[in-house]
């Protein structure tokens, strides 16, 4: 019998705010060539404030997920968008260097809950043997959101002016928070859309979070775990390179590379394109894995470490790319290979602890990893402008990387301990 498939609107919305997301996070950095020099920014301010975004944002990344455990995604994912979109309005009417960094910053304070949310949102209203496909799907919005962000600013700011870009942006998140206040539950069985057969599916496929979940330590407990540090590095690693591409790849385009305003609007999108594929491929391959292999938690570690190591192969490999075409195919691939690893990273978080604290979890490794946001961003724009270029950014992202697989590979393991999660025999 069909078990019903309500659940997959639920995974729509999450990636339509992934979109929405994105094209808000992303708007900066394409339109930072006119933001500079219509504010008068140096390439250093310029960093200052991609970076400055971040320190809310990894501050609410923990708080986020740990209100969504306590008071449910529906609500927590209500505010949050509501707020964001607002504040992405407000970037548009910004006068200077210092009102910019205000914006910025609070703009980060109400993005931090996204991805935890979400995280806790599949928790309860996906089964576990979809999860790695289901975050795949849901966070590939980020990579679309990215790729739309670039013609879609590129264009509105050489037409219109920048400013347009971000109240139009704005508007489409306030939209979304109505849908999801109208279609979304925070348990299944609460949803009057979602059916009987589901709603058991969904319930019987996640007892084994059931009964953990009776037994759970305190939150504190599993934050200091090795295996919960060793993923929030692995994810720092992931992101340290995706933040900045997300900041500067339209300025590396422009002026590494040399192309044209109207040209790097287009082809910004094609490494965002290929992240899309990483995700939504990559969350496959991780499920099929999982459903094969004996070990679960060791399926989930090989489907996290080995795209990784790509990504900090590729990223050596641009500082020796002999032309525009094969500099851009490289970052291309590093960021298919980084958006495949960071969804297996999230669905590990799943066979780690019970599904009561996945939330509080999620956002403290979301926390680790986005400190990469204040630090790569920033250092990447001191390299431009005292170091003469980009080589020396790309490098360590890559030494970077390497940190997170090694240390994901040694101590990314289930606990001995009869309160986390018990594994399940392959089916």
């Amino acid at each position: 019998m069909n078990p019903g498939r309500y659940r997959f609107v639920i995974a729509f919305l999450l990636f339509i705010a992934g979109i929405i997301n994105y094209m808000d996070r992303a708007a900066l950095g394409v339109a930072a060539p006119f933001v500079k020099k219509d504010l008068g920014l140096s390439p250093s301010e310029l960093g200052v404030i991609f970076s400055v975004f971040f320190f809310g944002y990894a501050a609410f990344a923990f708080v986020g997920g740990a209100l969504a455990d306590r008071y449910g995604p529906r609500a927590v994912y209500s505010w949050s968008a509501a707020l964001w979109s607002v504040l992405c309005g407000l970037t548009g009417a910004v006068g200077g260097f210092i009102s910019m960094l205000v914006v910025r910053i609070l703009f980060g304070f109400a993005e931090g809950p996204m991805n935890s949310t979400t995280n806790r949102t599949i928790t309860t209203w996906f089964p576990r043997e979809e999860t790695s496909r289901t975050i795949g799907f849901t966070f590939s919005g980020q990579t679309v959101g990215s790729a739309i962000a670039a013609p879609v600013v590129g264009l509105l700011a050489i037409a219109y002016g920048w400013r347009i870009s971000f109240f139009a942006i704005g508007a489409l998140g306030l939209v979304w928070v109505i849908a999801w206040r109208w279609l979304m539950t925070d348990k299944p069985a609460d949803n009057p859309r979602a059916g009987r057969d589901e709603i058991d599916m969904i319930a019987q496929s996640r007892v084994v979070d059931v009964a953990s979940q009776n037994e759970a330590k305190p939150l504190r407990h599993y934050l200091a775990l090795p295996s919960t540090l060793s993923l929030g590095l692995g994810m720092f690693a992931v992101n340290y390179t995706l933040y900045i591409f997300l900041s500067w790849l339209p300025s590396y385009l422009t002026n590494a590379l040399h192309l044209p305003v109207k040209q790097m609007a287009f082809v910004a999108a094609i490494p965002w394109a290929c992240g899309f594929v990483g995700y939504a491929g990559g969350g496959m391959v991780a499920d099929f894995m999982y459903k094969h292999m004996e070990n679960r938690v060791t399926a989930r570690k090989v489907a996290t470490i080995i795209p990784l190591a790509l990504a900090a192969i590729a990223l050596l490999a641009v500082n020796m790319a002999s032309g525009a075409t094969m500099a851009v195919s490289l970052i291309a691939f590093a960021v298919m290979m980084l958006t495949a690893s960071v969804q297996a990273c999230w669905a590990t978080i799943h066979e780690l602890v019970p599904q009561g604290r996945v939330g509080g979890v999620s956002g403290f490794i979301h926390l680790l990893s986005n400190i990469s946001g204040i630090i790569g961003p920033t250092a990447t724009g001191l390299a431009v402008q005292y170091l003469g270029g980009y080589s020396s950014a790309f490098a360590v992202a890559s030494a970077i990387a390497v940190a997170g697989v090694v240390a994901m590979a040694i101590f990314v393991k289930r606990p001995a301990s009869n309160n986390m999660m018990v594994e399940q025999p392959a089916e």
